[in-house]
């Protein structure tokens, strides 16, 4: 019996034993490699022998705190914003290192908070920003909320400030159904003033839900929050530096935050790190003030080598073009295999990521407190045991593919085919579905 607490995205769900990887395929306990098709985490799949070289040779070097100065920090710090921000210097102030994505998001929305001395916070529908204080406040998702879920309950805690939540942009790159256009991004907001003025700050992350934003909708919610007083966070925790295709997902509009928050794929899957990243304006803000919070492990000379390396790898290997070479190859298969499956109601996606979202019940009835598995769960088990890993995030009809960006047009093609193989189990059960409903 393990001493170590495990604990599922469902209710009684289990996950196989990983002993080991190389490149973009996981090794397991029984002996299989499988290919890793849905890992935000690790951007250079597995044991990228620059980043193993990295972290070897830091090991070697001190434990440093937040609270003294350490030249490798200050290395990782002008190398992001080099490579990241390199045509951003118009606004760009200076980043922050922390531990994780939720925390990078917490501290960025209680830092809003003293700023402007509100409390309630916007995101946007359907949104997802950590499990952390008030990262969990804004992550909307009903089975998202750091409670407790067993079979047929769930225990949420309280929340710890207000959440006013904005219309999610409607995008896709398929739809089962054309629904009509619900207006332009501007005119699905018009009506949101109301809650940004009582807003801290908008909070809006790029992928979660499967929400894809664009520039419209992006650059007309930011505009609605700056004439409302209320700053403006991108959530590039996912998406920022590769995953996008571009440096950041923020670049496709006109617009640019106030405060950028990354983690993820920053240590380029071998350091867990996390960042946040400050405008001028909101820099000079602190002029002469004290930040007052601190983490003894932030900034840690072995997350700092990671980041340093994985930024010059991301140049030097050409991460960026790759993806958004495979962003078309995904884009025109996926498309392909959703006109095949009557089971998938909508597709959509940027970069290297991408969600499919079947026919089911609405995602805010969802709390996963069932043992068993969800559609979207069982379509993920036949295919990792046809060999590939497919993501669901516990969602009950939502899959994700999110594969290292160093993956080839060979093992996409895999990864897509596995994809589209099981997606016969949601259209026999989405059949039946419809029979019932017509009998």
């Amino acid at each position: 019996m393990s001493r170590l607490l495990r604990t599922g995205l469902n209710a009684g769900s289990a996950a196989p034993l990983v002993v080991g990887g190389e490149g973009v395929y996981f090794h397991l306990s029984d002996g299989r490699k499988v290919l890793d098709g849905s890992n935000t985490g690790g951007p250079l799949g597995h044991g990228h022998p620059r980043m193993a070289a990295a972290l070897r040779e830091a090991a070697t070097l001190p434990m440093v705190s937040e609270g003294w100065n350490w030249r490798g920090r200050d290395a990782a710090a002008e190398r992001l914003f080099e490579v990241g921000l390199s045509e951003e210097a118009h606004w760009a102030g200076a980043v922050r290192f922390c531990l994780s994505g939720s925390e990078a998001n917490d501290l960025a929305l209680s830092l809003s908070q003293a700023l402007t001395g509100r409390k309630a916070i916007a995101t946007r529908e359907r949104a997802y920003h950590g499990l952390v204080g008030l990262s969990r406040d804004v992550t909307v998702q009903p089975h998202w909320h750091g409670g407790l879920a067993s079979p047929g309950e769930t225990k949420v805690p309280p929340p710890g400030a207000q959440v006013h939540v904005l219309p999610a942009p409607d995008g896709a790159l398929y739809l089962a159904d054309a629904t009509p256009s619900a207006g332009s991004a501007a005119e699905r907001l018009a009506g949101e003033a109301g809650k940004l003025a009582q807003s801290a700050a908008v909070i809006v992350d790029y992928t979660q839900g499967g929400f894809y934003h664009d520039a419209a909708y992006q650059d007309a919610m930011a505009e609605l929050a700056r004439r409302n007083g209320a700053l403006w966070i991108a959530d590039e925790v996912v998406t920022g530096l590769g995953r996008a295709g571009r440096t950041f997902a923020f670049t496709g509009g006109h617009s640019r935050p106030d405060i950028v928050t990354l983690g993820k794929g920053l240590g380029g899957g071998m350091a867990p790190v996390a960042a946040i990243i400050l405008s001028r304006d909101v820099l000079a803000e602190l002029d002469g003030k004290s930040w007052q919070n601190y983490g003894t492990l932030r900034g840690h000379p072995m997350a700092m080598a990671a980041v340093s390396a994985y930024l010059d790898i991301l140049v030097e290997e050409d991460l960026l073009a790759r993806v958004a070479a495979l962003e078309t190859l995904f884009a025109r298969r996926l498309r392909e295999i959703a006109g095949r499956h009557p089971s998938v109601a909508r597709v959509a996606g940027q970069g290297l990521h991408w969600t499919i979202e079947l026919f089911g019940p609405d995602w805010r009835d969802w709390r996963a407190d069932t043992v068993e598995a969800p559609i979207a769960s069982r379509v993920a088990a036949g295919a990792l045991a046809q060999g590939a890993v497919i993501g669901t995030s516990g969602e009950q009809v939502s899959l994700f593919l999110a594969p290292p960006l160093i993956i080839s047009e060979q093992e996409a093609e895999t990864l897509l085919g596995i994809l589209d193989e099981n997606l016969c189990l949601a259209d026999r059960e989405h059949n039946m579905t419809m029979e019932g409903a017509r009998g």
